[in-house]
């Protein structure tokens, strides 16, 4: 898929404290990088010759929704209208771990209805994340 074709959005749930919303943000880009590392350019050099790492070829918006409507994106990414969208999502159970095994054993004894997002990353068809999260408003 082209980059120009391609969008990102994070949708965070704006009621929450800007340090967890900083950091669940961080946690779901990390995730992203894994899943679409194309996505991340080559390395750059500044004019002194510093080499900086390679970061994402396109903006990543940061959009706000209510718990509801995170909730509300995360059910209709299972649909098959919506196949092809890398999501990723960071909720309060996994917030609430201390390790990543804790996490795996938590997850596994939720149901899906009882989660509460903190935030979600859609990656994929600009069309299809424009459809879904086009009338949310940035962050503020």
């Amino acid at each position: 898929m082209e980059s120009e074709n391609i969008k990102c959005v994070m949708v965070m749930d704006g009621t929450l404290p800007r340090g967890i919303i900083a950091n669940a943000a961080a946690i779901m880009g990390i995730t992203v990088g894994k899943l679409m590392p194309q996505a991340v350019g080559r390395n750059v050099t500044d004019k002194d010759g510093i080499e900086h790492l390679g970061i994402i070829e396109f903006p990543v918006p940061i959009l706000t929704g209510s718990k509801e409507c995170i909730k509300a994106l995360r059910q209709k990414l299972s649909g098959p209208d919506f196949s092809g969208i890398t999501t990723v999502d960071f909720s309060g159970l996994a917030q609430g771990c201390k390790t990543y095994a804790e996490y795996i054993s938590k997850m596994a004894d939720t149901f899906e209805g009882d989660l509460a997002y903190f935030g979600i990353a859609l990656c994929g068809n600009k069309k299809k994340i424009n459809r879904l999260t086009g009338s949310l408003p940035l962050l503020g």
